[in-house]
């Protein structure tokens, strides 16, 4: 049984959220950047465009995070 945990959620624009969640799936847990995108009954609904990574991979996601923050500041 699949068990998901939203941990932040931020519009991406008038029709789509960009959600960050904790997903279990068959007893391991992963990380899951997703597009959400409205659907005709107004509710969000996910989409195929998003990322899902291993716990082990977020210090490499960070490290990602902080240096493209530093390059949008250079």
């Amino acid at each position: 049984m699949a068990e998901n945990r939203l941990i932040h959620a931020f519009q991406k624009n008038a029709l789509e959220e960009i959600r960050v969640a904790l997903n279990v799936f068959r007893g391991k847990e992963y990380i899951d950047i997703r597009i959400y995108y409205k659907g005709d009954d107004g509710e969000y609904r996910p989409s195929k465009k998003g990322v899902t990574l291993s716990p082990e991979l977020l210090p490499d996601l960070q490290d990602a995070v902080k240096k493209l923050e530093e390059a949008l500041e250079a």
